[in-house]
């Protein structure tokens, strides 16, 4: 009996510590994040973050949906203050999403810090969750399972995507437990308020799909036909359908052909789709950054070395299923925009309106799983690769943590340098009148910056607006397309910068005020610009030829706290 309790004794002990263990650990890693982080609370609008899709469209969106009084709008609503009142109240997105509610209610900065933290709070727990209990079990294994947790939520995300790639891992969590026969209401809550805070279009199609094969192979292999499973998919589905039911009601009901149908993919000869494909293998994507290049593929490389040295095929399949999906997922990227889809895509439009090629954001759970299990698979070859598997780990890390926002941006106009809200302040204070009774568009800097500051703009960045307004706006620069072969190809045949684009800046859209810089040889209709209700051409450039163009100087702004210099024009 004595024996009996000490060995009892002895468990209860080997229990406690390693949860304080654990415990330690996850407050170490949640103190990393908080350091990672902290730039943006502290520096708030000084702060240095990501301009391309961000500051230069998502952020500035969400204030304008917030000062509309649309944000619970009728399906058909529009919004006044961009293009003429043509853009739908629906190329926003639901007011369900919990993002929209943050600008809503805070400060920018605010609201983009405690996004930030949301988003990678939940990353760490769901990659966390997963690996423990799914993948990377058993407490010999706890190292790997934060650190690897922790790398996955230093990932520097899309920031507007939010939980659309980093929620994934946790996702699968709880369909794991559901297709085991151990799911919980913790499961499904997991389940049901994901779909708050991510996008079914910027990740979340691309899961629920994958799940559904998942499903489908479970039952071809004989392993049954998981109803809880399937329910739990479907279920998820229609969560995401409620939750986006504007973008379900756009896709199914409105009939006026949109800027998407003229977007065009397929346009990649074989080999430089192979070359987009090893690009895209070994550097990743600009909406699902993985950092993956110095450390996670040398482990995962060296771990498939010992696999097939050993034979180990079998007790690795999880891993070489991962590793294998990783360059598929490469492929098919790369490859759908291969000119060879055209005879398809001419037959099913709606090949080219929805963009398939974002399987590929199921990376960012691929890889860093993958990853936990290659440093697994090192640290089991000796001591010595024990270490190495630390030190991979470390470094990959540490390495994350030098893309830091203020780090990587440090070249880029702070905040508060982009918006420039005193600057665009006089200007508006300069022209005197109500800004709804005017309309203005942007050379050389983002209309994003004028719709931020209250001002109603022609030009905008959307990829969802009516097919006739991007051909009305066309004929104001048909001129300087025709000049510049770059820019004709990038607005024709997509078109979600509907700018004035000039053949001398091509898509150059940021010239700060230190630029000595003209504009020469400019050609627009600014017949069709006045006809659309332009009045104010608001130029990061003086232009020579104003005059040729109908356009008058009236006056040069400039501001301390601004990256531009800003020359208004008005139309004569």
């Amino acid at each position: 009996m004595e024996v009996l309790f000490e060995k009892k004794v002895l468990r209860c002990r080997r229990v406690i510590n390693e949860t304080k263990k654990e415990q330690r650990y996850i407050l170490f890693a949640l103190l990393v994040l908080g350091i990672y982080l902290s730039p943006l609370f502290i520096l708030q609008e000084n702060a240095h973050i990501r301009v391309h899709d961000n500051l230069d469209s998502n952020l500035a969106w969400y204030k304008v949906l917030a000062r509309s009084g649309e944000m619970f709008g009728a399906v058909d609503a529009t919004i006044p203050q961009i293009i003429n009142g043509q853009l739908q109240r629906n190329a926003f997105g639901t007011e369900y999403s919990i993002i929209v509610w943050l600008y809503a209610l805070f400060p920018t900065m605010i609201a983009y810090g405690l996004s930030q933290a949301i988003t990678r709070v939940v990353a760490f727990i769901g990659m966390y969750l997963l690996l423990k209990r799914h993948f990377l079990p058993g407490g010999k294994w706890l190292d790997l399972q934060i650190g690897c947790a922790l790398a996955f939520a230093l990932t520097p995300f899309w920031p507007s995507g939010m939980l659309s790639t980093l929620g994934m891992p946790l996702a699968l969590w709880a369909f794991l437990n559901i297709r085991a026969g151990a799911g919980t209401w913790k499961d499904y809550l997991v389940l049901t308020l994901l779909p708050l805070y991510a996008s079914i279009v910027l990740g979340f199609f691309f899961f629920l799909s994958a799940m559904g094969i998942f499903w489908l192979v479970d039952g071809v292999r004989g392993k049954g036909w998981n109803l809880r499973f399937l329910t739990a998919i479907a279920y998820m589905t229609a969560i995401f359908m409620l939750v986006e039911y504007r973008l379900v009601f756009s896709f199914l009901y409105t009939a006026e052909p949109n800027s998407r149908d003229e977007y065009f993919h397929a346009h990649l000869s074989f080999w430089r789709a192979v070359r987009l494909t090893l690009k895209n293998y070994t550097l990743g994507h600009t909406h699902v950054m993985t950092v993956h290049t110095l450390f996670i593929l040398p482990a995962m490389f060296i771990a498939s070395y010992y696999i097939f040295r050993k034979k180990l095929w079998k007790q690795e399949r999880l891993f070489v299923f991962l590793f294998s999906l990783n360059i598929l997922l490469s492929i098919w990227y790369a490859f759908w925009f291969y000119e060879g889809w055209v005879p398809l895509t001419n037959r099913f439009h709606f090949m080219n309106t929805f963009n398939f090629a974002r399987y590929h954001f199921l990376r960012p759970l691929v890889i860093y799983s993958g990853f936990a299990l290659a440093l697994r698979i090192i640290a089991l070859q000796g001591v010595s690769w024990a270490r190495t598997a630390k030190w991979l780990l470390l470094l990959q890390i540490l390495f994350l943590g030098l893309f830091n926002d203020e780090i990587i941006y440090q070249q880029k106009p702070t905040v508060k340098e982009f918006y420039a809200v005193d600057l665009f302040k006089d200007i508006k204070e300069h022209i005197g009148l109500r800004q709804e009774e005017y309309r203005v568009a942007s050379i050389g800097i983002h209309p994003a910056i004028s719709q931020y500051n209250g001002f109603y703009t022609i030009d905008t960045y959307n990829n969802f607006y009516p097919l006739s307004y991007k051909h009305q706006f066309r004929k104001i620069i048909e001129k300087e397309l025709a000049k510049n072969k770059t820019i004709r190809k990038y607005f024709d045949q997509w078109g979600g910068r509907c700018y004035l684009f000039t053949a001398q800046l091509g898509k150059r859209y940021m010239i700060k005020k230190d630029s000595k810089r003209h504009l020469k040889h400019l050609q627009l209709n600014t017949k069709v610009f006045k006809e659309m209700g332009g009045r104010y051409i608001l130029s990061a450039l003086p232009i020579e030829n104003a005059e040729e163009n109908h356009l008058s100087l009236d006056r040069v702004f400039v501001s301390k706290t601004s990256a531009w210099k800003i020359y208004l024009y008005k139309t004569l």
